[in-house]
């Protein structure tokens, strides 16, 4: 039976088949756009969240901002000197330097200067010079320090720029950049952008409160600084940051893109589009091109048994510390020394590779024993150590790729610092999958993990050079 009209529809079809091509053409492309253009735009919601003590209370949080300062006492230091005298040193290995870890002789030397010749509390009068203050939210007591330029620069508008640190850092790791991108004039450079910068402590981290629940990772620690920063006044500010800072940043970002007027980052976290990476990584060095590899990436990703036996040598701690992390903790939260010797070794062998054939670690080469022990009494006086291994488990304890920022870009302007030393290289093409708005991207001539506390007239440079691209855009 032949039905009427269906000959002109299949004559209609025959004969305008290419019409109905480009509309299905046009409609692919559409849903192709829509779907990369919903993942470009989406973003982390802010939650109600608690972390303090128990249920959350009615009464609305106190949002008061106190000043603080950090203060010391004889009952400190002497509990201190006690412990240290208890110590018990084995002998090393002979030749084995930093192979199997701190190097017991040099820890001898380390310990003797802590010991008889570090001052704490003169060292408690440094961090003291830039102000201090802590505000709760989220039931916990966050600290921050915020540094206003001294002199504002007539006609040049400051940049509130949030400075976040890493484990096994904190703070103070910014003490020394601090003054460049406050007052860079009166050190002698001739920068365009003068920022006024807050450092805070990341929760269970020096002097901020520990979470008292589980599940406080990343994401939890950048919606408190959103809040901090929201407290302070900041409608628009940059942030900056490496280890931990990067990817807190990074959720900073995807959490309130548009306060965010840029990030820059010394370290990058990529775990979207895993599989291509690892095919770039397995052919990009005999086909760098086509992969977007440079000479540089090259030099620095290869050969791959190289990074790949570096990366296992230096990730024990890693495994640990996200799935057993009050273990070790115990250990290291009753032994300064043990501490001192686990947090060291990191600044030895993150700071360069090769401090590893060195029986000093190479600690000395870009730090000072002050600044060191500086950064162990932090953890020390503050009894951290616990609470800031357990952000590991919080952020890596169910794998890696699970949590929903790990699969978003970031829309905001980006810039990316790769310094040569630097745990994992990054190529600029890989840096792209997840910051597709990368502005800026340097190859630096040198340095590690530690950016600031280790060059920090270099990552000033490209902060500013990261920010005067913005100014022109």
């Amino acid at each position: 039976m032949k039905l009427p009209g269906l000959g002109l529809i299949f004559d209609f079809a025959s004969n305008y088949m290419w019409l109905l091509q480009i509309f299905a053409i046009l409609f692919l492309i559409r849903l192709i756009y829509w779907v990369f253009n919903r993942k470009n735009n989406e973003k982390l919601e802010m939650t109600d969240a608690w972390w303090g003590p128990g249920s959350k209370p009615r009464t609305p949080e106190d949002e008061s901002i106190r000043p603080f300062k950090v203060e010391t006492s004889e009952e400190e230091i002497k509990d201190l000197y006690q412990r240290i005298d208890l110590t018990r040193f084995t002998l090393p290995l002979e030749d084995s330097r930093f192979h199997y870890g701190f190097n017991s002789n040099y820890l001898k030397k380390v310990v003797s200067y802590w010991r008889n010749q570090f001052d704490w509390k003169k060292q408690v009068e440094v961090l003291n010079k830039f102000p201090h203050f802590k505000t709760k939210i989220e039931g916990l007591d966050i600290h921050f320090i915020h540094v206003k330029p001294p002199k504002p620069p007539s006609g040049h508008k400051v940049k509130p720029l949030l400075m976040v640190h890493g484990w096994p850092g904190s703070f103070y790791e910014f003490y020394k950049i601090i003054p460049l991108l406050t007052d860079p004039e009166s050190h002698g450079l001739n920068y365009n952008q003068v920022f006024e910068v807050i450092c805070p402590s990341i929760p269970g981290y020096g002097f901020s409160d520990a979470p008292h629940k589980k599940g406080f990772n990343s994401v939890a620690a950048a919606q408190i600084f959103c809040k901090l920063m929201s407290r302070l006044g900041f409608q628009e500010f940059f942030i900056q940051g490496g280890d931990w800072g990067s990817l807190i940043c990074t959720n900073i970002a995807q959490m309130a893109p548009l306060q965010v007027k840029g990030i820059h980052i010394n370290m990058c976290f990529i775990e979207n589009g895993n599989f291509s990476m690892l095919l770039s990584l397995l052919l990009g060095r005999w086909c760098p091109w086509l992969f977007g590899f440079r000479e540089k990436d090259l030099q620095l990703l290869y050969p791959v048994k190289k990074i790949i036996g570096f990366v296992f040598k230096e990730s024990g701690y890693m495994h640990i510390q996200s799935t057993k992390p009050d273990t070790v903790g115990c250990a290291l939260n009753n032994c300064p020394v043990g501490l001192a010797a686990y947090i060291m070794e990191k600044f030895s062998t993150w700071t360069n590779a090769e401090n590893l054939n060195l029986e000093d670690g190479g600690l000395e080469k870009k730090y000072t024993l002050d600044d060191l022990l500086t950064n162990i009494m932090i953890y020390w006086v503050t009894a951290s150590i616990i609470p800031s291994q357990r952000f590991y488990k919080e952020n890596l304890g169910q794998g890696l790729g699970v949590h929903k920022h790990s699969k978003m870009q970031v829309s905001v302007p980006a810039a990316l610092a790769a310094f040569p030393c630097e745990l994992l290289h990054c190529p600029e093409t890989w840096a792209r999958k997840k910051f597709p708005n990368l502005c800026s991207y340097t190859y630096m001539a040198r340095g590690g993990h530690f950016a600031a506390f280790e060059e920090p007239v270099l990552l000033a440079d490209d902060i500013q050079k990261f920010t005067g691209i913005l100014k022109r855009k």
